[in-house]
C-alpha cells in the first residue's frame, strides 16, 4: 500500500504547497518509522494520511500571518482538506496523556481515536461550537472589530456556545454580553468547521429593536451598525471601503454576502 498512499506534507501544522499552489502530497514512505499516522480518506483507492507533529499549536489563530496568506492561497477544496486534517493532528499532539488519569495515551481507529495505555479510558477528537451571528436592526447591520484587530476591520460578533445552551440561547447571550442588545427570531444560515483548532461556527442572523449598544471594552475595540450600501461597498473592496471585509475563507465574508443580497 505505501507506493499508492499519500501523505499530506505538512511543517509542523504548516501546509506544505508544489508549485501549483495546491497541497502538496508525497508517499506514505517518507513518514518517519515513528510517527502517529491519522488516517484522512481516500482519494479514488489512494488512501491519504498525515503525520502527527511533536507540538500541537497553542498560538492566537491571529499570530500567524504566514498561515493565513497560506490558506488564502488555497482552493476550496484543498483548504478543507487541510482544515479537517489540521484539526485532527493537532488535537492528537496535544492530548498524549489521559485527562482521566494522567497516563500516556497511543493512537487507535486509524487517528480518530485515543485510547489510556493505563486506565484504558477512550478520548475523540473534539469539535467546539461557535455562534457567529449578523444582528440586524432597520436594515442595518451590527459589526464589531476585535481587540488587537487592525484599524477599519469589522467582522460578525461570535462566541462560544456554554453547556446546557441551544444555538438561539447562546446567539442571544454573546450578543447582549459583547454589545447590550437584546435580539428576537434568531435563525440559522450556515455552518463553516475552523480548525483554531477545533471550532464549528455556526452561522446565523438575529433582529435587535433597539440600536442602543453598550460595549464590552475587555472583548471589542469598537461596534458599530453598518447599513446595506455601506456593507456591500466593504465586500467589493478597495481604498474608498467603508470597511476591511473578513478574509474570504472565513465564515463572516459568507454570512455578509447572503445578507447584502437579501
Amino acid at each position: 500500500m505505501g507506493w499508492r498512499a499519500r501523505l499530506l506534507a505538512l511543517d509542523g501544522l504548516m501546509p506544505g504547497m508544489d508549485e501549483a499552489g495546491a497541497l502538496a502530497w508525497t508517499s506514505l514512505a517518507d513518514a518517519p518509522q515513528d510517527a502517529e499516522l491519522v488516517f484522512l480518506g481516500l482519494d479514488g483507492d489512494r488512501p491519504c494520511f498525515a503525520c502527527v507533529p511533536p507540538q500541537g499549536d497553542s498560538a492566537p489563530r491571529m499570530a500567524n500571518p504566514a498561515l493565513w496568506a497560506a490558506m488564502a492561497a488555497l482552493s476550496p477544496g484543498d483548504l478543507a482538506v487541510y482544515g479537517g486534517a489540521r484539526s485532527l493532528v493537532d488535537w492528537h499532539a496535544r492530548h498524549r496523556f489521559c485527562a482521566q488519569c494522567g497516563g500516556a495515551t497511543e493512537i487507535a481507529k486509524g487517528g480518530w481515536q485515543r485510547n489510556c495505555t493505563q486506565c484504558g479510558a477512550q478520548h475523540f477528537p473534539r469539535t467546539d461550537p461557535v455562534t457567529i451571528m449578523l444582528v440586524e436592526h432597520e436594515d442595518r447591520l451590527m459589526l464589531g472589530r476585535g481587540l488587537g484587530w487592525g484599524e477599519g476591520r469589522f467582522s460578525a460578533l461570535a462566541g462560544f456556545v456554554e453547556p446546557g445552551e441551544s444555538i438561539e440561547e447562546a446567539v442571544a447571550r454573546e450578543v447582549l454580553e459583547e454589545s447590550g442588545v437584546t435580539v428576537r427570531d434568531v435563525s440559522y444560515v450556515a455552518s463553516q468547521p475552523w480548525p483554531f483548532p477545533s471550532q464549528l461556527m455556526i452561522g446565523c442572523h438575529a433582529l435587535a429593536d433597539d440600536d442602543t449598544v453598550t460595549m464590552d471594552e475587555t472583548e471589542l475595540a469598537e461596534l458599530r451598525w453598518f447599513t446595506r450600501d455601506e456593507v456591500k461597498a466593504a465586500l467589493v473592496g478597495g481604498p474608498d471601503a467603508p470597511f476591511a471585509k473578513p478574509p474570504r475563507e472565513a465564515i463572516a465574508t459568507h454570512l455578509l454576502t447572503w445578507w447584502s443580497a437579501k
